[in-house]
């Protein structure tokens, strides 16, 4: 299962983004074989309509699933209809620990 984690930069040390659509980097952690792959998030500089442009690029990812510490109502609607699940963690947590999360 492909899970796109929203991040400030591209390392596993970063923290994780309250920023979906504005996100710098997603990681791409891959469940089947625990790599994570990191992408520039290019809809980030769009004037406006970065999160259905985000959400577009990660569908084209295969992703199951997105953390982020924020999305907006337009996201939820798209997520719904492509059954796409978005995770909202409670607490700030740096990439390697919600991986860890994940896998425990």
């Amino acid at each position: 299962m492909k899970i796109a984690i929203c991040s400030k930069d591209n390392t596993l040390s970063s923290e994780v983004d309250s920023r979906f659509g504005r996100c710098r980097f997603f990681a791409l952690y891959d469940s089947t074989d625990q790599s994570v792959t990191f992408i520039r998030n290019t809809a980030g500089s769009l004037a406006e309509g970065a999160g259905p442009a985000a959400f577009k690029l990660l569908q084209n990812q295969n992703v199951e699933k997105i953390i982020s510490g924020n999305f907006g109502l337009k996201l939820k609607a798209l997520a719904s209809d492509a059954s796409i699940q978005l995770i909202i963690p409670q607490e700030k947590y740096t990439l390697k620990e919600i991986i860890h999360l994940l896998h425990h």
